[in-house]
C-alpha cells in the first residue's frame, strides 16, 4: 500500500512538474506570435494589389513564417482616398506592430509622418532619399527600407518609346499625381530629355475620374498628341477609364506597368514590381529576426520588362518597328 501511495505520489509530482515546464514554454509559443501590417492605397477588391499580397505572403511562407501560427498580419486597404491613407497609418502606428509593409509612396509618406519607430518596408517608391524616407540609399538611416520602383531617369525612356512607337508625336501630356514626390521627379525627368525629340510635354494632373476626362478631352484636340502615364496608386486606381479615354482620342500611350497593356492600353515598360513583393517578405524576415531597417540598404530593381499590345497598336494605326517587338518581353496580339 505505502509502496503504491508512493509511486502515485511520484507520478503526481512529475506531472506537476511537467505542466509547470510547459507553462512557461506555452508562454513563449504565444510571445513568439508576431504582428506585421500592411498598407495598401487601394480598394480590398483591387485585383494587382491582391496579387501582390499574395506574392507577398507566399514569399513570408517560404521563409518559415505562418499566417495565424507564427505570425499575424493585418492588412488594411484605403481605397485611394488620401484621408482614409492617413486614418489608416495612424491606426497602425498606434496599434504597434513590429513591422509595417508600404505600398507606394501614396502609403509610406503618411506611415513615416506618425511613426519613426516602427520599422516600415516599402515597396515601389521612387526615389526614397529624395522624398526624406531614408538618408541614402546604401544606409537609410531610419527606421524605413525597401524597394524602390525605379530611378527619375527612367522616365526619359518612356518619352523616347513613345517616338519609336508613333515617329510623328511632337506633343505628349504627362499623367502625375503632384501630390508623390514620384509625381514630380518623373514630369522633371521628361521636361529634359523632351527638346532634343522634339516634343512638347504637358503635365496632367491625376486627382478624380472629373478632372481626368475633362484635362485630357482639353489636350487631345490638336494631332500629333501622345500620352504618358507616370507610375502612381491613383492611376491604377482609374485605369480603365485612362485606357478608354486614350482610345477614344486615338492618343499613343506609353505605361509604367504592364497591368495597362494587358488590359488594352499600348505598351509599357517598367520593373515587375510583384518581385519587389517577394523581395520585401525577405527584409520583414531580417527585421523580425532582429536586423534593423537602417542597416538594410534600398535596392534597385532586377527586373525591368517591355509589353506591347498589337492589338491596340492597330486600332490606333501603329506600325510597330520589328527592332521594338525583338526587344520586348511579351507581345499581346
Amino acid at each position: 500500500m505505502a509502496s503504491c501511495f508512493l509511486y502515485r505520489r511520484r507520478e503526481f509530482i512529475s506531472l506537476i512538474g511537467g505542466a509547470a515546464a510547459a507553462w512557461p514554454l506555452t508562454a513563449r509559443a504565444q510571445q513568439a506570435v508576431r504582428r506585421v501590417a500592411v498598407l495598401m492605397p487601394y480598394a480590398a477588391g483591387e485585383p494587382i494589389a491582391q496579387a501582390r499580397l499574395a506574392a507577398f505572403m507566399q514569399a513570408l511562407q517560404q521563409l518559415g513564417w505562418l499566417d495565424g501560427r507564427t505570425l499575424h498580419v493585418d492588412v488594411r486597404w484605403a481605397g485611394g482616398n488620401e484621408d482614409d491613407v492617413r486614418r489608416q497609418a495612424a491606426e497602425l502606428a498606434a496599434s504597434g506592430p513590429d513591422v509595417i509593409l508600404a505600398n507606394g509612396s501614396a502609403v509610406a509618406g503618411p506611415l513615416l509622418q506618425v511613426t519613426r519607430n516602427i520599422p516600415v518596408v516599402f515597396a515601389i517608391v521612387p526615389d526614397p532619399v529624395g522624398a526624406g524616407y531614408v538618408e541614402s540609399l546604401a544606409r537609410p538611416g531610419g527606421n524605413a527600407t525597401g524597394f524602390s520602383s525605379f530611378e527619375y531617369g527612367i522616365s526619359g525612356k518612356w518619352l523616347e518609346l513613345l517616338k519609336q512607337i508613333a515617329p510623328g508625336i511632337t506633343r505628349a501630356a504627362v499623367m502625375r499625381d503632384p501630390t508623390i514626390s514620384g509625381g514630380i521627379g518623373l514630369f522633371g525627368a521628361i521636361q529634359s530629355v523632351a527638346p532634343s525629340l522634339g516634343v512638347d510635354v504637358t503635365p496632367v494632373n491625376v486627382r478624380n475620374a472629373d478632372d481626368i476626362e475633362r484635362e485630357i478631352n482639353t489636350f487631345a484636340r490638336p494631332l500629333n498628341s501622345g500620352l504618358i502615364v507616370t507610375g502612381s496608386a491613383l492611376a491604377v486606381h482609374y485605369r480603365d477609364l485612362i485606357i478608354t479615354l486614350a482610345a477614344r482620342h486615338k492618343l499613343p500611350t506609353v505605361y509604367f506597368e504592364s497591368l495597362f497593356v494587358r488590359a488594352g492600353g499600348l505598351t509599357s515598360y517598367g520593373p515587375d514590381f510583384l518581385d519587389q513583393f517577394r523581395r520585401a517578405a525577405g527584409y520583414v524576415d531580417r527585421i523580425l529576426k532582429g536586423a534593423k531597417p537602417a542597416d538594410l540598404p534600398v535596392q534597385a530593381p532586377t527586373k525591368y520588362e517591355l509589353v506591347i499590345n498589337l492589338k491596340t497598336a492597330k486600332a490606333l494605326g501603329l506600325e510597330v518597328p520589328p527592332t521594338l517587338l525583338a526587344r520586348a518581353d511579351e507581345v499581346i496580339e
